[in-house]
């Protein structure tokens, strides 16, 4: 199979040629390797490859994706003997003894697993650039990062290496890196995919699991395969009226769409982020729906608020659960970490109830817009891809962080302005994505726009809980109306 033939086909079309008998397995494999050889040594999106392993596997019989090669990321998804690291030293020594629900079903939908793809630390930073694995580059300028968390598998699918990839979407996760790398990525609804057997919730059920991918039908078609509710889960979602790989064969009802290019934060958008919305009402005006300004009501500053106090106690947990799985100490984990740490472990439980409550309010003001309009619009991001290093955390930030760490001085850190100063710096430039992670509601982020610089940029579209139907069908259309797919073809020739 030759790098062109391989690169010029989705999941979807790889699984059909293999079905047909056009091509092996093998082949595929041998070319996906082949191209991650060539290619992944200037992005180093994947941190744990099972090249040697994947040559040696064969794909579940019948699947949809039978004998397509695959790339998990390393944070969550876990696989059985291989260590899942989240990005972090701590954790280099926990080795799950068993498949994730995701990754047991993505493997019965016939997938290759070839390894796991860098993440930032615990999958904290809208960056992959952690301590242990080093920074991952954006393939469409190697001086920009992926974005993050799922920036590995981000930048391996722009570059070619596998035709979609593992994510997972706490915050932005898989949208962010989606429209740096000028991907689809669709966050699921809340329940829709299992984190089990590990969890029952992820992130409180902020986070679900999906992929980022170069075609609509391959992300419906995933979900598909991956969606539903073991034994053990909390609660168990609807499933769709029909598939979601046979909904995208239809065209959308006309739509009513609101769109808002506001930071709900108050920081700054760039015009590019801007004018990608504007121009993408328009083409859905084109296309039959109505589209008008508007944005749901609700305080940003209080969701901000909200989605900071997750981080604290979330990281919080998993620092004391690495200590325990394998005796992991503070040195191991980054400074940022460790200062999160301990702001979690000096909050108090009723603030963190409190705060979790709150939730609701985001829900209820969105479930008002909803009552008005199908869908909302935004940019997926507020500003373009940061260069590598820019976003590193200012020194006196780490040092007054070591300072307050060391002194287990938590509690002062809340206080201090610190807390708000991190958050500038860390969400100020991806302040549209955690509305949908906080509601648990469904949105994605689609390639129609790129800058001047010659860079993705992504919008955002969201819906309520539980109609990725809508979005995929949207999605499709917009795809069909204004293919993405040559963007790929002339990225791959620089590559």
């Amino acid at each position: 199979m030759t790098p062109e033939e391989y690169t010029g086909q989705d999941a979807t079309g790889l699984a059909r040629l293999i079905r047909e008998g056009q091509v092996r397995p093998g082949e595929v494999v041998d070319a996906a390797i082949n191209r991650a050889e060539q290619i992944d040594p200037a992005l180093n999106a994947i941190c744990q490859p099972r090249f040697e392993k994947v040559r040696q596997e064969q794909p579940e019989a019948g699947g949809t994706f039978a004998g397509v090669p695959f790339l998990a990321k390393d944070l969550a998804q876990e696989m059985a003997g291989m260590p899942s690291t989240m990005g972090s030293r701590a954790l280099l020594g926990y080795v799950p003894d068993q498949d994730s629900e995701y990754i047991r079903r993505g493997r019965q939908a016939g997938l290759l697993m070839m390894g796991r793809t860098a993440t930032p630390e615990l999958g904290l930073k809208a960056i992959t650039e952690s301590r242990l694995w080093g920074p991952t580059r954006n393939p469409w300028d190697t001086e920009r990062t992926p974005g993050g968390s799922s920036g590995g598998s981000g930048a391996a699918v722009a570059a070619g290496i596998v035709p979609m990839a593992g994510a997972n979407d706490g915050g932005g996760s898989i949208r962010i890196p989606a429209a740096y790398n000028g991907l689809f990525g669709l966050k699921p609804s809340r329940g829709r995919v299992s984190p089990g057997p590990y969890l029952g919730e992820a992130w409180t059920g902020a986070s679900v699991d999906h992929v980022v991918s170069r075609s609509v039908r391959d992300s419906a078609a995933m979900l598909d395969a991956i969606a539903g509710n073991p034994k053990g889960d909390p609660f168990t979602i609807p499933a769709p009226e029909q598939r979601w790989a046979d909904a995208i064969r239809s065209s959308p009802r006309p739509l009513r769409i609101g769109f808002f290019t506001e930071s709900p934060y108050g920081s700054e958008v760039d015009n590019e982020c801007v004018e990608a919305v504007e121009a993408t009402a328009r083409q859905l005006e084109a296309l039959g729906h109505h589209v008008e300004p508007a944005m749901p009501d609700f305080d940003g500053m209080a969701m901000a608020r909200a989605y900071l106090t997750l981080y604290f106690g979330e990281v919080s947990t998993i620092m004391e659960e690495a200590r325990a799985q394998t005796g992991a100490s503070d040195s191991d984990f980054e400074i940022e970490t460790r200062l999160l740490g301990a702001l979690g472990r000096s909050m108090r439980a009723v603030d963190y109830v409190r705060s979790r409550r709150g939730w609701n309010d985001f829900a209820r003001a969105l479930g008002r817009f909803f009552g008005d309009y199908d869908l909302y619009l935004s940019p997926t991001t507020g500003q373009p891809p940061a260069r590598i290093g820019e976003l590193e955390t200012p020194t006196h930030l780490k040092f007054a962080a070591r300072m307050l760490v060391g002194l287990r001085a938590g509690s002062l850190a809340l206080k201090s302005g610190m807390v708000e100063e991190l958050a500038q710096e860390n969400l100020a430039r991806t302040p549209f994505t955690q509305l949908a992670n906080l509601t648990g509601t469904p949105a994605m982020s689609v390639p129609l726009h790129w800058s001047d610089e010659g860079l993705p940029v992504g919008v955002q579209f969201g819906a309520p809980h539980g109609d990725e139907s809508t979005l995929f069908q949207l999605a499709a259309q917009l795809e069909a109306a204004h293919p993405w797919w040559p963007r790929y073809q002339s990225l791959w020739q620089r590559l």
